[in-house]
Order: structure tokens, then C-alpha cells, then sequence
């Protein structure tokens, strides 16, 4: 017993001693440190150094050195992405220096591809990223701000407007409808608007291009997808980040308009040449000044604040990051204002050997308040007229209207009407991985994307002039969207016999969508500052309705490698949507794609300049369903009322709109892509270059109906019968120009592109947008999408003998324009219209230089577009110099008589020759090179900041939109997709000033 006792007493002392071990190593802990540099002496930043055992984690600074407290007999571990991670023992040293090695695997670029990854040499498609520093160190508002022009085959198209979304179309337009790319984020398809994210939250960005990359969203496909993935936690110390932003924003380009005494001499010429009488008071223009600059009146000087922080860290199991930010800004046009608030939080956690949840969540909010502002009346606004009267009353046009026109004070109008958009956003997956081996995974994700918007105006009752606003009114509407969505796939990844590499993915995925809104409208409001809807008097109009769609899919992925040499890639997905009737539920994509790594060929010189060289060939068909509505393929219906019978009484009807089309089904794409990788000189020049040939077939188009039917070929029935082609090659370069203690590297990309319509379905043109009754943009076989198409300019008549000896046409004056017989019957008509120009541009280009010295960085970007054509509509009024509006100031070199003007006509009221109609006279050049962004930015010394425990601060000062090089006279050349400037919103030039700091 006695023995037994002191048996017990020394296992108990042995554990009490182990138990104790940790604190007194703790107790015995050391101060280690050193510097970690590459194998060329280089040093690392940011490297992860954690002593084990201690729970201490720091990582190096701009120098590579770090200080961390270890246990002297205990190991510290170093890792960094694209090196060898090292374990060493510290041996009671004080000092270790680290030289860590890259890994060949980790080294090469993993990039996103749709249920998955890859490495970057693994590729057999197009495939272009953009990585976290490329978007958070550009101080702008939105990330589609961020990447424009840094992606090849991407054209983005800023609408200047502050809280407005980008256009994003890639390689081209695919179809005359809808081409917008799907966006993926964090796993889950959505159509949240880019402005919603905070780029400061932004991991990477990823685009698939050509159908071999996107095949596997099948149905979804067709216009690209852009895969976005947010920012996670890494295992080390954690860590504190915050930054922020403040700018000024003023117009980048003034446009010249005639002032009061310009006008007024124009106003005169315009009543003489119809024979109308002159104005009086205008007897001498000279007299009246300057008067108001109604431009100027309304714009202002902008002002952004961007304000982010963040919180990061964990272990090898664990991962966190949550971040918050808030945006505020003031837009260049009066009353517009934009406000932003984000939240993210990223979450993983290996709860078991075999188990492993993640989360990310996304929380947005934004406030967009504007006036009714319009840059065209505050162009025409006559400047004779003050903002306001002497009784602090806001002024308009009163009187003969061919003397004082009939805008509205556009001031009075912008400051008066108050609009308010509130947009509240939720993206939110939970996902969770079986980790069944090391080559076999389950993967189950729920996606939950959610969005409110509600929109509420107010228009006060006003003694406006001319026309007076009677009746207050408020209007609102609620929308609501809800998606879900459940994704279950198995991905196989093993090598066999050391060469053979497999990686097999294969699932499926639901989605499922609800969507409603109701708006209403009441007028007739007591007070203007009480505007509740239940305050009205008269109840407008009210409105409301709802629908859904769901898709089911399957689909699979299979790689193989033999050898890191020859690559293939195999990708189908199988796609049922509640879009399509019964006949053309279900569809199948599928691609295939290869790749032949040269460069590890026994044959291929080694020592040579050419270090990796790739050729890739791929071949898929995708498909597009954005085009179609939810019931496309049934016959809609609207109520109507009659007067029907022998009472007088009105009856409802139930009137037919469209026929019903079984068939209908989603826009397909077949894409055939060619590429090739390269990498030369140690890995200092590296550049992709891709060419591709993309026919889009069975477009939907308007289908031919004949009027016997009951329905008018005018009708909304589609039918699937179009077919688009693209043709083009993109270049994607980076070079390492010099490196050391200077540094310099540059970013090129160009990207060619070529599109034609090969079918309508019928041989008769389609003409779209209008333009004063007038059709501007044609759609025809053996064309590019959205032709400019109208009359051409042939000079000004000097002299009645010049009329005479013309074709005939109509109203025709001496200082009229000539427009050219084409088809030489003698007539100036319909028939002598033509094409007149392509809104499609031919070349997007863009370079980027980034110089590094002693902490300091300048980046030098430059971006812009070449072979597209603009229709300037908004010179059809201030060039017009046919009605009471102010012109451009150009205009006072107009015709006046024989030899004054070959170019400008003369000033008549009503515009009996048709000088306005649509024609070349306003179809310009819409090419624009771009001095985008100008950045010097400050890295402050790593010794300064442990001093103050700070691990990275940087200051930078950025101009945005610093010059533009271009023949266009519009605001700015960067307009829609469809070419037509409508002088919308005005863009911006942004000084901005920058702080940011790690702790």
C-alpha cells in the first residue's frame, strides 16, 4: 500500500512537472531576430514568422528584418507565398538570418477558375487576374474604377456619375441584347453592382474569357465571368489595418457657349432668315453682357472621403478578417451626392482532422441623392436670363418663346426636385469541406444573396416659367430580390507514378430567385416640407408585381498533366432554367481545351533568354440567358378598357401583347481560342497573347410576324434566329525593366477586336435609337453592332446657283448644308442614307509604369481606345441654331453669306432644309489616349516605425483623369456601348490625397 502510495505521488509529480514545463519556458523566453532575404540578397516583406509553442507571430518589414520572443530550445517557422516555408531551431540563438528558397509550385500564380483553382501554368484557357495591390492602391471609389484598362480583352466604361456601376463587356459584343459578364463572387453568381464591394476588400480578381474557362457556368457563360474573392485571414500575428482618402474633384473640360450678347446677335439671324420679327430689346446685342453661365451655375467642386479599417489574423487552423468602411461623395453637378457603407467578415475554421468551415458575409448600404439635373438644359438655358429675380424668385423663359425659349431654369429645377435612392445589400455563403483524404474533398456551399432598394421623389408645386407645375407629388417604390443558391461538388486531386496528374471536379447547383416591387404615386401635398404618402390628395397611380426564375445544373471538370508538359482540360455542364418552356429547358455546354508547355521539352535549350513557353488551343460552347425574361416562351396579357355595347359603359378587355414561343431559348456561344505564354530573361519579361474567333448563334431577335396574325411585326416576340461574330487577339506584357535600389516595371495591354452581325432573320435592317423622331443606329447583316446610319455632308450652299444645279432638296437655302445624292436619282431622300460610322472600338490599349526608389513609388498609367466613332447628339442643340436654345460658341463663325463659312451653316429658325437631320455632320472621332492616374506614393522606413509599433504606413497623393488626348468636343469621349453621347454627367478630375497604416 505504502509503495503503491508513493508510486501514485511520483506520476503525480512527473505530471505537475510537465504541466509546469510551458511556464517556465515561457519564463526563459529570448528576443530573436535577423533578416529574411530571397537567394539573390533580396529582402522579404511581409514574410510569416511564428515561434511555436508561444502563441508569438510578427512578420518582416520593408528591410526583411523582424524581432520576435522565442523559447531558446524551441523552433521558429517562416513562410511566404511562393517559397519554401522553414522550421528552425533557435538553439539559444539571438540572431537568425533566414534565406528562403522559391517553390517552384507555390511560385506560380494560383488564379480562380469556377469551383476551383489553378495554377497559372496550369492553364489551358484565357484566363487574366488582377491582384490585390493592382485595386486597393488605386484611391478610387469603385473596383470597376480600379481594373479599367487592366484586363486585355475588357472594355470598361466609367458612367462618371458618382454611385453609378460601370459597363463591363469582354471580347466584344456577343448580341444586340444584353452581353454584361456574369460576376461571381466569393463562390456565389450575383448581379450585385461592382460599386457595392469596397475595393480595399478585394483578394484578387479573376476574368475567363474565351468558352473553354467559362463553359463550366454553362448557361452563363457566353459574355465572360468575372470571379471576384475577397480578403481572408493568415495564420501569424494579428493585424490592424487602417486607411484613408480625401479629394477634391473639379470638371475636367468647359465647354464654350455663346454669352448674352452672343445669343441674342444669333436669335436675330435666326427671326430675319424666316422673315419673323426681331426681338426689341435686342437691337444691340452688345448691350446685354455676359449674362449667366447656367454650366457654371450648376456644377461645383466635389468632394470624397474613403475611410476603411480592418482586422486580420489566425493560426494554421484558424483564419479571420473583418473590415468596415464608409465613402462620401459629393458629385461635380449640384445636389448629387453618394454614400457608402461596407462590411465584411471572412471566417475559416478546421473544426475537425477531416472538417472545415468557412463564411463570407457582405453587408453594403448606400445612399444616392440627386435633383433633377440635366447637363443638355443647363447648356440651352438662354444666358439672358438670371438665376434668380430681384425678389430672390427663381427666373424662367416669359414671353415670345422664338425670342426666349422655353427651358426651364435648370438651377431652380435641380435644387427643387429632391430624389433619394436607398440600396441595402446582403451576400452571405456558409460553406463546409470534407476532407475525405488528401486527393478526395466534398465541398457544400449555401449562398444567400439579398437586396432592398426603395426609391422616393419629391416635386413641388411651382409658378414655373413657362409652364407651371400645378400639383405637388411624391412618388415611392420598395424592390425587393432574393437568391439562393446550394452548390454540392467532389473535387479528385492525385498524381500517379509521379507524372500523371489528375484533378476531377464534379457537382451540381441550384439557384433559385425572388423578386417583387410595388411604387405608387400621390400629388397634391399642403405642405412641401410634409410629404408623406398619406398626406396626399389624389392617389396618381399605383403599381406593383412580381416573379421568379430557378436554374438546376450539373456539371464536371476534369485536368489532366503528364509530365508538367501536356495539359487537357474537359469541362461539360448540363443546365435546366424555369426561363424556357418544356422543348428547351435543358441545354449542355461543353469545352476542351489543351496546352503544350514547351519549355519542358528534353529538347528545349535550357540556358537559352525564352525560360517557359506554352502554346494552349481551347474550344467551347456557352450559352446567355440574360436576355430572356422570366416568361418569355408564354403569351403575355395586359387589361384594357373598352367602350363596348349599347350602355356607353367602358368594359374590361384582356388584351394579348405577345404570341407564345415554345421554342425560345438561351443565346449560344461557340468560341474557338489560340494562345500563347512566355516567360524570357529570368523571368523579368512575361507576356500572354491570346486570339479568338466567337460566333454567337441563336441570338434572339425581334421574329417576323405577319400582321394577319392580329399582332404587328413591331411586336416584343423573339425568336432565336441571330448570329454575331468577334474577332480579335489580346496582348498581355509585364517587364522588369530595371531592379535594385531603382526599380522599374511596366504593364502593357492591347487588345483588337472586330465585330460583324451574320444574321437578323431577315434582310431588312432594324433601326434603334431615337434621336429628335429621327433613328440613329442601324442593325444589319455584314455590319457591326449599332451602326451609325443618316445622311452625308457635302459643304454649304454658298449661292441660289448652287441650289439650283443640286438634286432637289427640300427647304434648301443659300448657307444651308448640301447633302450628297448616293444613289443619283435626283432627290435628296430616305434612300440616300448610309452607314456612317462603327461605335465598336477596333483597339484598347493600355500602359502602366511603376518606379520604385528609397521607399518612394510613382506609377504612371495611361489607358484609352482607338477606331470607334461617336454620334455627338447633343451638338444637334447647341449647334442646332434653329430654335431658342444657347449654342456653342463655334457658332459665331456661322454662314452669313457667300465665302463667310464651307462648314458651319447659317442661323434660321425652324430648320427648313433639314440641317439637323441625323448625318455625318455629327459622327466624330472617339478615339482618346488618357493620362488615367498619376500616383506618387511614400513608404515610410521599417526602423522608424518600430520605434512607434507600427509594422507598414504609406502616404500617397494621386491625380485621376489627368489629361485626355483626344479630337472629340464632347465632355469626354469615354460614352455608352452604343456610341451616342447624350452629355449625361460630366467627368471628373480627382486630386487625392492618401494615408494608410498595418499595426
Amino acid at each position: 500500500m505504502n509503495q503503491s502510495k508513493r508510486h501514485s505521488a511520483n506520476r503525480l509529480m512527473a505530471l505537475v512537472a510537465l504541466w509546469l514545463l510551458p511556464a517556465v519556458a515561457w519564463g526563459q523566453l529570448i528576443p530573436v531576430s535577423g533578416t529574411v532575404t530571397d537567394t539573390e540578397g533580396e529582402p522579404l516583406i511581409g514574410v510569416s514568422v511564428v515561434a511555436n509553442g508561444t502563441g508569438n507571430g510578427v512578420a518582416t518589414d520593408l528591410d526583411g528584418n523582424y524581432t520576435i520572443q522565442a523559447n531558446p530550445q524551441g523552433t521558429i517557422r517562416f513562410s511566404y507565398i511562393g517559397y519554401d516555408a522553414q522550421t528552425i531551431n533557435v538553439e539559444g540563438r539571438n540572431t537568425i538570418n533566414v534565406t528562403m528558397g522559391a517553390n517552384s509550385q507555390m511560385l506560380d500564380e494560383v488564379v480562380v477558375v469556377g469551383y476551383g483553382t489553378m495554377k497559372k501554368s496550369d492553364l489551358t484557357g484565357a484566363v487574366s487576374s488582377i491582384g490585390s495591390k493592382d485595386i486597393k492602391d488605386v484611391p478610387v471609389a469603385s473596383v470597376g474604377q480600379a481594373i479599367q484598362g487592366k484586363v486585355a480583352g475588357v472594355q470598361i466604361i466609367d458612367a462618371a456619375k458618382p454611385g453609378d456601376n460601370v459597363s463591363i463587356k469582354i471580347r466584344g459584343l456577343g448580341s444586340i441584347n444584353n452581353c454584361d459578364p456574369l460576376v461571381v463572387i466569393d463562390g456565389v453568381p450575383t448581379d450585385l453592382g461592382l460599386n457595392s464591394l469596397n475595393p480595399q476588400d478585394i483578394e484578387r480578381l479573376d476574368v475567363l474569357k474565351d468558352a473553354s474557362a467559362t463553359a463550366i457556368y454553362g448557361s452563363r457563360g457566353a459574355n465572360g465571368v468575372v470571379m471576384i474573392t475577397t480578403r481572408k485571414g493568415a495564420a501569424g500575428k494579428a493585424k490592424l489595418s487602417f486607411s484613408g482618402n480625401w479629394a477634391v474633384q473639379t470638371k475636367s473640360k468647359t465647354m464654350d457657349l455663346l454669352d448674352a450678347s452672343g445669343y441674342a446677335s444669333l436669335n436675330n439671324d435666326m427671326m430675319t432668315a424666316v422673315g419673323h420679327s426681331t426681338n426689341p430689346e435686342w437691337a444691340d446685342p452688345s448691350t446685354l453682357g455676359k449674362g449667366t453661365d447656367w454650366v457654371d451655375e450648376l456644377l461645383r467642386t466635389g468632394v470624397m472621403q474613403n475611410y476603411n479599417i480592418s482586422y486580420s489574423g489566425g493560426n494554421d487552423d484558424n483564419h479571420y478578417y473583418f473590415s468596415a468602411g464608409f465613402l462620401d461623395q459629393s458629385g461635380i453637378v449640384k445636389g448629387v451626392n453618394y454614400q457608402r457603407f461596407t462590411f465584411q467578415s471572412n471566417n475559416d475554421a478546421k473544426v475537425l482532422k477531416w472538417l472545415k468551415l468557412s463564411n463570407n458575409l457582405l453587408f453594403s448600404t448606400d445612399v444616392k441623392r440627386s435633383g433633377s439635373y440635366s447637363m443638355s438644359d443647363a447648356m440651352k438655358a438662354l444666358p439672358t436670363f438670371a438665376v434668380k429675380d430681384e425678389n430672390g424668385q427663381w427666373t424662367g423663359p416669359e414671353g415670345n418663346s422664338e425670342w426666349y425659349g422655353s427651358v426651364r431654369n435648370p438651377v431652380g429645377v435641380n435644387e427643387t426636385y429632391v430624389g433619394r435612392t436607398r440600396g441595402y445589400n446582403f451576400l452571405a455563403n456558409i460553406t463546409g469541406d470534407i476532407i475525405f483524404t488528401d486527393w478526395l474533398q466534398f465541398r457544400s456551399t449555401f449562398g444567400y444573396d439579398a437586396k432592398f432598394w426603395f426609391y422616393d421623389s419629391f416635386s413641388p408645386a411651382y409658378d414655373w416659367k413657362p409652364t407651371p407645375v400645378e400639383e405637388s407629388s411624391e412618388y415611392q417604390s420598395d424592390n425587393k430580390t432574393f437568391t439562393y443558391l446550394w452548390d454540392n461538388y467532389f473535387t479528385f486531386d492525385k498524381t500517379f507514378g509521379g507524372k500523371h496528374y489528375v484533378n476531377v471536379m464534379t457537382g451540381t447547383s441550384a439557384q433559385w430567385n425572388h423578386a417583387s416591387w410595388l411604387s405608387a404615386q400621390m400629388n397634391g401635398f399642403i405642405f412641401n416640407n410634409v410629404h408623406q404618402m398619406d398626406n396626399g390628395e389624389e392617389m396618381y397611380s399605383i403599381g406593383g408585381s412580381q416573379n421568379e426564375w430557378s436554374l438546376m445544373s450539373y456539371m464536371a471538370r476534369a485536368n489532366y498533366t503528364f509530365d508538367e508538359r501536356y495539359l487537357l482540360t474537359a469541362t461539360i455542364r448540363r443546365d435546366g432554367s424555369s426561363r424556357f418552356g418544356s422543348k428547351h429547358r435543358w441545354g449542355t455546354f461543353p469545352s476542351v481545351s489543351a496546352a503544350w508547355r514547351i519549355s519542358k521539352e528534353s529538347f528545349f535549350p535550357q540556358d537559352q533568354a525564352i525560360n517557359d513557353l506554352k502554346l494552349r488551343v481551347g474550344y467551347g460552347k456557352t450559352g446567355s440567358q440574360a436576355s430572356v425574361s422570366n416568361y418569355s416562351y408564354l403569351p403575355s396579357y395586359t387589361t384594357m378598357v373598352y367602350p363596348f355595347g349599347t350602355n356607353d359603359k367602358n368594359q374590361s378587355a384582356l388584351i394579348a401583347q405577345t404570341l407564345a414561343n415554345p421554342y425560345i431559348h438561351w443565346e449560344e456561344i461557340e468560341q474557338a481560342n489560340l494562345g500563347v505564354d512566355m516567360s524570357l530573361l529570368n523571368s523579368r519579361i512575361t507576356f500572354s497573347l491570346d486570339g479568338y474567333i466567337k460566333n454567337t448563334n441563336d441570338m434572339l431577335v425581334k421574329a417576323s410576324v405577319p400582321i394577319t396574325s392580329g399582332f404587328e411585326d413591331t411586336s416584343t416576340t423573339y425568336s432565336n434566329a441571330g448570329k454575331v461574330r468577334n474577332l480579335g487577339w489580346e496582348l498581355s506584357a509585364h517587364s522588369v525593366n530595371l531592379q535594385g535600389e531603382l526599380g522599374w516595371e511596366t504593364d502593357l495591354v492591347v487588345t483588337y477586336n472586330k465585330n460583324k452581325i451574320k444574321d437578323l432573320n431577315s434582310d431588312t435592317p432594324f433601326y434603334i435609337n431615337q434621336i429628335n423622331n429621327s433613328y440613329v443606329t442601324m442593325l444589319a447583316k455584314d455590319y457591326p453592332i449599332n451602326v451609325f446610319y443618316g445622311y452625308v455632308t457635302d459643304g454649304i450652299f454658298q449661292n441660289q446657283a448652287e441650289v439650283d444645279a443640286h438634286a432637289v432638296q427640300s427647304g434648301a437655302s443659300p448657307g444651308d448644308i448640301r447633302f450628297k445624292d448616293l444613289n443619283n436619282d435626283g432627290v435628296i431622300n430616305e434612300q440616300d442614307r448610309t452607314v456612317l460610322g462603327n461605335p465598336n472600338p477596333t483597339w484598347l490599349f493600355s500602359l502602366n509604369n511603376r518606379f520604385t526608389w528609397r521607399g518612394f513609388e510613382l506609377q504612371i498609367y495611361l489607358q484609352g481606345v482607338a477606331g470607334n466613332k461617336i454620334f455627338n447628339s447633343t451638338r444637334i442643340d447647341m449647334e442646332g441654331m434653329a430654335a431658342a436654345y444657347n449654342q456653342y460658341a463655334k457658332t459665331s463663325n456661322r454662314w452669313t453669306g457667300e465665302g463667310t463659312s464651307n462648314s458651319m451653316p447659317r442661323a434660321v429658325w425652324g430648320d427648313p432644309n433639314g440641317n439637323n437631320r441625323v448625318s455625318d455632320r455629327w459622327v466624330e472621332d472617339g478615339s482618346y489616349l488618357r493620362i488615367k492616374n498619376i500616383t506618387l506614393a511614400y513608404n515610410l522606413p521599417g526602423k522608424l516605425l518600430r520605434h512607434i509599433g507600427m509594422e507598414h504606413a504609406r502616404v500617397c497623393f494621386s491625380c485621376e483623369n489627368v489629361a485626355t488626348f483626344t479630337s472629340y468636343s464632347g465632355f469626354d469621349p469615354e460614352v455608352g456601348v452604343n456610341g451616342i453621347d447624350y452629355s449625361s454627367f460630366p467627368a471628373s478630375r480627382t486630386y487625392n490625397l492618401g494615408l494608410s497604416f498595418n499595426f
